[in-house]
């Protein structure tokens, strides 16, 4: 009986402190220091900015006002690189580094210059610190609120006597007057814990105010420090052309050491024992002799065959010729799972779409046959508006991620050769979502 009424106090004690861990914990100190700093910092390298394009905007027709703009340019670069540094650290927020030297500067001092003043990347960095100000005041204010007037209030009972206010009367004396709430002044014990809750309430909820108000700072610093849009479908388009260069290169050699070890090594020896047969029926040898190189020389063949079915399969299984939904179905039926298959294609993808599908598909179903441990699985295709949605759903243990050298991020990156994405939701425990889209119009 007494374990049975220490329960609720042992879930109350927990909640309290997964509160206090939530306000007081690393993470969120982290999130308060920032606060407190960003707005200064924000506020110098507006004034210096905007000083900087001041003079060197009224001097530009000199060659003064030229280094004055550069030299603004490259502080609010580094300015930037600053703030990435301390979002990274404080934050946990992860701001790709954009690629500098938009402009074609060329070679000394003069060229530097000239390559500063056309980057387009250190001309956002300027507008980031000019508006950075007008989004960090409002951390700032969170954490007044939230954690500093919530901890004056907690802490009423103990600094009443620094709480209260001096007030001048009419006679030219002064006397101290406490705290006042709707007219009645917090002076007694009972009163006490008007302010001492209030200040509970407010660090209760200053991890959410602080996270809210950070917001839009987090969306202008990721915004304009880093690479826009332009540059982030470059950098895409290069590395989906690299990993496309690097599969075809990998699936000829795979091909080459296949036909090598495999079918050419049966094709050798199938006509070695061709060779034999004849030189058996030349010399009139016993037509067991000979049945037996013949049943040799045959299974060599078909062998050969079935290798090269299977090497054909890999490149594209000739069961995609009748479409996506015949090719699933028997993929489906080849499973070691049970798996429930659900099509809706409207309009008939291209060739290259409907062969990322199905290997992705059948990674998928090997993945939750082998890694997750599943004892069923669903497959889910639509085709519909230029855009194959495919998602695959496994019962399995889950923990399953993108990235460390997983082979979804093979199928990543097999996706993104078509500017398709691939998604992943597996709690610990499972179920396991993965969802592949690929446009194909």
């Amino acid at each position: 009986m007494p374990s049975l009424r220490s329960r609720p106090h042992s879930r109350l004690w927990s909640r309290l402190r997964t509160r206090a861990v939530a306000t007081f914990g690393r993470r969120a100190l982290a999130a308060v220091l920032y606060g407190v700093i960003a707005l200064p910092l924000a506020l110098v390298g507006f004034f210096l900015t905007l000083v900087g394009l001041a003079f060197g905007g009224a001097l530009s027709v000199t060659t003064l006002g030229l280094w004055l703009l550069a030299v603004t340019v490259r502080g609010a670069l580094a300015l930037g690189a600053l703030q990435r540094g301390l979002a990274r650290r404080l934050l946990g927020l992860e701001i790709e580094q954009p690629s500098a030297g938009d402009g074609d500067g060329g070679k000394g001092v003069l060229g530097w210059r000239r390559g500063i003043l056309l980057d387009r990347t250190g001309w956002r960095a300027v507008g980031c610190a000019l508006l950075t100000p007008f989004t960090a005041v409002f951390a700032y204010v969170a954490v007044v609120i939230g954690y500093i007037y919530g901890a004056l209030f907690t802490l009423h009972p103990l600094l009443k006597r620094w709480n209260y206010n001096t007030v001048h009367s009419t006679d030219g004396t002064t006397h101290p007057v406490s705290l006042e709430f709707f007219g009645y002044q917090l002076d007694s014990w009972p009163r006490w814990l008007i302010p001492f809750t209030a200040g509970l309430l407010l660090l209760a909820v200053a991890p959410l105010l602080l996270r809210y108000a950070l917001g839009p700072h987090r969306a202008l610093l990721t915004v304009l420090l880093g690479p826009d849009a332009a540059t982030r479908r470059i950098r895409t388009l290069e590395e989906t052309r690299a990993r496309a260069v690097d599969d075809a290169a990998a699936t000829l050699r795979r091909i080459e050491r296949d036909l090598h070890d495999g079918t050419q090594a049966r094709l050798v020896a199938l006509a070695m024992h061709l060779t034999l047969i004849r030189e058996l029926v030349t010399a009139g040898a016993d037509p067991d002799r000979v049945l037996t190189a013949v049943e040799t020389a045959q299974g060599n063949a078909t062998q050969a065959i079935t290798d090269l079915r299977h090497l054909v399969k890999g490149i594209h299984p000739p069961v995609l010729d009748e479409g996506l939904h015949a090719a699933l179905t028997t993929l489906a039926a080849d499973s070691a799972l049970p798996v429930t298959l659900t099509t809706d294609i409207g309009t008939r993808p291209t060739p290259a779409v409907e062969t990322i599908a199905y290997f992705c598909a059948a990674e998928l179903l090997a993945n939750a046959t082998k890694h997750a441990h599943a004892t069923s699985a669903a497959v889910d295709v639509t085709a519909r508006d230029g855009l194959l949605r495919l998602c695959v759903t496994d019962d399995g243990q889950g923990g399953a991620k993108i990235g460390a050298g997983s082979g979804l991020t093979g199928l990543l990156a097999r996706a993104r050769t078509v500017d398709g994405t691939l998604t992943c939701d597996s709690p610990p425990g499972g179920p396991t979502v993965v969802t592949v889209e690929l446009p194909h119009t």
